[in-house]
């Protein structure tokens, strides 16, 4: 037998799949309890609701 014959033929890797970056949700947080709120859809109005927990205003994050 041939050297060439013996070597065992590599199959050639995959590359790697690159992900693309996740987008950064808009969220929103009470300063008081602590619990937050993570926005999947906007609604698309011109104004700006306010989500209120515990009495006040949750702000963004």
């Amino acid at each position: 037998m041939s050297a060439e014959a013996t070597k065992k033929v590599s199959k050639p890797k995959k590359a790697a799949k690159s992900r693309a970056p996740a987008k950064k949700k808009p969220a929103l947080e009470c300063e008081i309890c602590g619990y937050r709120v993570i926005v999947d859809q906007t609604c698309g109005c011109v104004e700006e609701h306010t989500l209120i927990c515990c009495g006040q205003p949750m702000d963004k994050i």
